[in-house]
């Protein structure tokens, strides 16, 4: 009993023992329904086999009990039933215990043939008449002595009607089993004093043991002497399903197979998909992003480590970023109170020297607060980021932009020429305060570093916004271009700390193009020869249709 217990915390605790489980469940339910159909489809063929063969002797009884009067039927029954080793009843429609659809296929006159329990077949048929009634016809068996005695008595009833009139009658007893015809030439390969000791309704049979079949041949005579041949047949065996309809159950029960095995394999790729999905938006700064855990098995155990590895990870970045927020707003106290004293002493002395040494406190007070200010909107974006805060994006005019951030920075560079590279209008649908932050950023590290012209170009393409600040100065060299997005980064040349900024002006850039879902990237600028800076914004059909 243990191991029946051990087995289902097995298959839940294991995803791959579980699919190769159902894949087996699934091997098995096809096995049985592909026996479940060979059975269905060849007792359907059987039944049609055996319908096809009852359809020619009830119809030839129906039409002999249909030629006798009423008074003469049961008498003929009963030598009937004698003379072939069955049993022949009449009965009313309304006393069988039959159903709806067995009555209609009797009322379209076809032969019904149902197998009973103790062996045997039962046969109905309907006569038609101002009264009809039902012709039951019992048998265990179909041997040679009711062969030839169906054979006899299709000859007798032949015989009772002139030959020119035969081949009509011949005609109402075909079946798509049992063929019937009427010829002037004896069946081959019989003896000459055979034929000349034959009477009339004897008959001949001829089996063709190499098709699993045999034909039946009666004698007929005329009142002018001469003869005729009925050929029943060739009757043949039933036969099992032919090879060609096996093969289609077998592609359909592959089909089926190939479509259970997919829907399997595919419910362990969605959840390994949504894995990689979450871990790809992890990887990428939501660290709000959860897995949906469901089950004990492997995948869900992957699941719920993955959600405490995030879990884990945004409590300490939380933590970093509190701190960091907390330091700065505490730096903001004593800084206020170094500058009012500064102020105080400048305002108590004439001394040049000393007013000179006071301006240089207050411009390194002044640098302190934009430091300060930049740490505090590096955490907000890295809180907001993780924290999985959506940004309310709206359209903006790029080129509107462009123009606010050149007139708010071009007083400070006198000395450069900072402009905008003609083209269309461009709009981009993001966070407008967040975009002119990252631009300025940009442009205000190219006007430190410029000799002399910064450019500003935009590109508009159906998904995707492009920003390029160039500038003419000496550049980023290949193998630091992947460090200078990291906070305070500095290079050891020209853009060191007396050229100014802070070392997170980029860092803040990136923070937000990855908010935004885009990207930043810094390479050679072609036309002026110094770095390029390119802003890279996905945009979505629907919001740049709006």
């Amino acid at each position: 009993m243990a191991s029946f217990r051990v087995l289902p915390r097995a298959l839940s605790d294991s995803t791959f023992l579980r699919v190769y489980v159902l894949l087996a469940l699934a091997l098995v339910m096809i096995f049985a329904l592909a026996l479940l159909a060979v059975t269905a489809v060849d007792k359907v063929r059987r039944q049609h086999y055996q319908e096809q063969i009852a359809e020619a002797p009830m119809t030839l009884f129906g039409a002999q009990l249909e030629a006798l009067p009423r008074a003469r039927r049961d008498d003929w029954l009963r030598e009937q039933s004698a003379r072939l080793g069955i049993q022949l009843s009449l009965h009313e429609m309304g006393d069988s215990p039959l159903g709806y659809f067995d009555r209609a296929r009797l009322e379209s006159g076809q032969t019904l043939v149902r197998q009973i329990e103790a062996g045997g077949w039962v046969l109905h048929r309907r006569l038609a008449g101002d009264a009809p009634r039902l012709l039951r016809v019992e048998l265990a068996s179909l041997g040679e002595n009711q062969l030839m005695g169906l054979a006899r008595q299709l000859g007798e009833w032949l015989m009772a009607v002139p030959p020119e009139r035969r081949a009509a009658r011949l005609e109402r007893l075909r079946s798509g089993v049992i063929q019937l015809q009427l010829t002037e030439s004896p069946p081959e390969g019989l003896a000459p004093e055979r034929l000349a000791t034959l009477g009339d309704t004897e008959v001949v049979v001829r089996l063709l043991p190499q098709r699993w079949a045999m034909s039946l041949y009666l004698q007929l005579s005329s009142a002018e002497g001469g003869r005729q041949w009925v050929e029943v047949g060739p009757l043949y065996a039933f036969e099992p399903l032919p090879v060609s309809l096996l093969l289609l159950l077998l592609l359909l029960l592959l089909a089926m197979l190939a479509v259970i095995i997919y829907l399997i394999v595919r419910g362990v790729e969605a959840r390994m998909a949504r894995l990689e999905l979450a871990a790809t938006r992890i990887a990428a700064g939501r660290l709000d992003t959860r897995v949906k855990v469901e089950g004990n098995d492997f995948l869900s155990r992957l699941g719920m480590a993955l959600n405490g590895m995030a879990t884990q990870v945004q409590s300490l970045l939380s933590g970093q970023q509190e701190m960091i927020r907390a330091v700065s707003h505490e730096l903001r106290t004593p800084v206020a109170r170094i500058r009012f004293a500064a102020q105080m002493v400048e305002d108590m002395t004439d001394d040049p020297g000393i007013r000179r040494h006071l301006q240089g406190i207050d411009a390194d007070i002044t640098e302190l607060d934009d430091l300060v200010d930049e740490i505090l909107t590096y955490a907000r974006l890295g809180s907001e980021s993780a924290n999985g805060v959506t940004l309310e994006t709206s359209l903006v005019d790029c080129r509107a932009m462009v123009e606010r951030v050149i007139e708010a920075l071009h007083p400070l560079h006198v000395h450069l020429s900072l402009g905008l590279a003609p083209g269309d209008e461009v709009e981009a649908a993001a966070e407008s305060r967040y975009l002119q932050r990252a631009l300025q950023n940009l442009v205000a590290n190219a006007c430190r570093h410029a000799h002399g012209r910064v450019v500003i170009r935009l590109h508009g393409e159906p998904r995707l916004v492009r920003i390029d600040v160039e500038d003419d100065g000496p550049g980023v060299p290949v193998a630091r271009r992947s460090e200078i997005f990291k906070p305070f980064a500095r290079l050891d040349d020209s853009r060191a700390r007396h050229s100014g900024g802070y070392g997170l002006g980029l860092s803040i850039v990136q923070k937000v193009m990855a908010w935004h879902g885009g990207s930043v990237m810094v390479d050679a600028s072609p036309v002026l020869g110094g770095a390029r800076f390119t802003l890279l914004l996905p945009q979505r059909a629907a919001a740049r249709e709006d």
